[in-house]
């Protein structure tokens, strides 16, 4: 049987160290060792995150994040500016509508990026905005969206900034505190290399003057003040899952000993690979402005797109991700972020040609592979 190879954009493969520090001894949260610990993956997170300003740790999926950040920023009956562009940032309007929040929805087809004069024509005529909420990158459609740009129209606003960095924060550059980003959600299953069930916010001050001021909030378990007051100790509120956060702090010591401007270039590169063996295989990319972390591509007409993922992980052992939404059954996901490196990435390659090559699709053997090595081979001046 082949060795199981996780290429999807989440969860992604998790260091051997960080699964050998889930199974040691739970520690009790409320003890100078464990609080030793969550401070140091606090300063750890702050410093992929690019920020001096608090993290707050969440056991959830990162889309308990974006609900913290919108039930604890935006009151009901509030108006907020949603950007949406794929399957996860239109989660930020169904977050908001179910708090009561009015959606001023900024929608752009899949594949495409938003023009930040659009979202200032928008702050314009919404002067009452509490928040703008945008994705870094979409891994629904491999679109890496220029939030650095967004941020600049934002800034002047008296709106907040709310970025869902879930599958980029780690992976494709990311300055929270430089481009003015007032709520960063992370997930900790993507470019972080951490086991599933951690979630991250980043939080500015102007975003904790925003949350002291919503009376209402319909948080309790999610009521970031209280993490706000726990985290002053060195401590989560509530328990929090121990065995997790041991293993994440082994995944934050990795990214630093590496470094997080090697890492950003490494998962760049690694699409540029990727990209380049695609487009000399005939296939077309589905984003206009691709993300570091993945890259989405179409299945060519008249390809069982199941049927290859399928071959592809029953025979080499490879697990790609599908579409969703109305990309279903029509685009692969290949991830290129956190624990992966070019091995992985050729590999990937090679199986991919075999098996469209066993399907009768016309590529021609070893094509992707070569021009990926070329990309590779460049930049490390061959």
């Amino acid at each position: 049987m082949a060795r199981y190879r996780l290429l999807t954009p989440g969860p992604t493969q998790v260091p051997d160290e960080a699964r050998e520090g889930l199974a040691r001894a739970v520690r009790h949260h409320r003890s100078d060792e464990f609080r030793k610990l969550f401070r140091e993956i606090v300063a750890g997170l702050q410093y992929v995150f690019q920020t001096q300003h608090d993290v707050v740790v969440l056991c959830s999926s990162g889309t308990g994040a974006m609900e913290a950040a919108v039930a604890n920023v935006v009151p009901r009956g509030g108006k907020a500016i949603v950007l949406e562009s794929g399957k996860f940032s239109e989660r930020w309007r169904l977050i908001a509508e179910r708090f009561g929040v009015e959606a001023i929805s900024y929608e752009v087809p899949w594949g495409e990026t938003f023009e930040p004069s659009r979202v200032a024509e928008l702050l314009a005529a919404h002067p009452d905005a509490v928040a703008v909420y945008g994705t870094l990158s979409e891994s629904s459609t491999g679109v890496g969206h220029d939030i650095e740009a967004i941020g600049r129209v934002v800034g002047p606003s008296p709106a907040l900034l709310v970025v869902d960095a879930i599958s980029g924060a780690g992976a494709m550059e990311c300055r929270t505190d430089a481009w003015g980003i007032d709520l960063l959600v992370v997930g900790s299953q993507k470019a972080l290399m951490g086991p599933p069930g951690l979630a991250f916010l980043a939080v500015s001050p102007a975003a904790w003057r925003q949350i002291e001021s919503v009376a209402d909030r319909p948080a309790y378990y999610f009521d970031l003040l209280a993490y706000r007051q726990a985290l002053g100790a060195g401590e989560a509120p509530f328990t929090p899952a121990i065995s997790l956060l041991t293993g994440l702090a082994e995944c934050l010591r990795q990214i630093r000993a590496e470094g997080i401007e090697r890492r950003l270039a490494r998962s760049r590169l690694l699409g540029q690979a990727t990209r380049a063996a695609m487009e000399a295989l005939g296939l077309r990319l589905a984003a206009r402005r691709p993300a570091d972390g993945l890259t989405a591509v179409f299945f060519p007409e008249g390809l069982d797109g199941r049927e290859f993922l399928g071959r592809l992980e029953s025979r080499f052992g490879v697990k790609l991700a599908g579409g969703q939404g109305p990309w279903k059954g029509k685009i692969f996901r290949i991830a290129h972020l956190g624990l992966l490196d070019e091995l992985d990435i050729l590999a990937a390659i090679a199986a991919m040609e075999l098996v469209l090559f066993e399907m009768g699709y016309p590529v021609r053997l070893g094509a992707g592979v070569a021009a990926a090595s070329q990309v590779i081979a460049t930049a490390r001046g061959l």
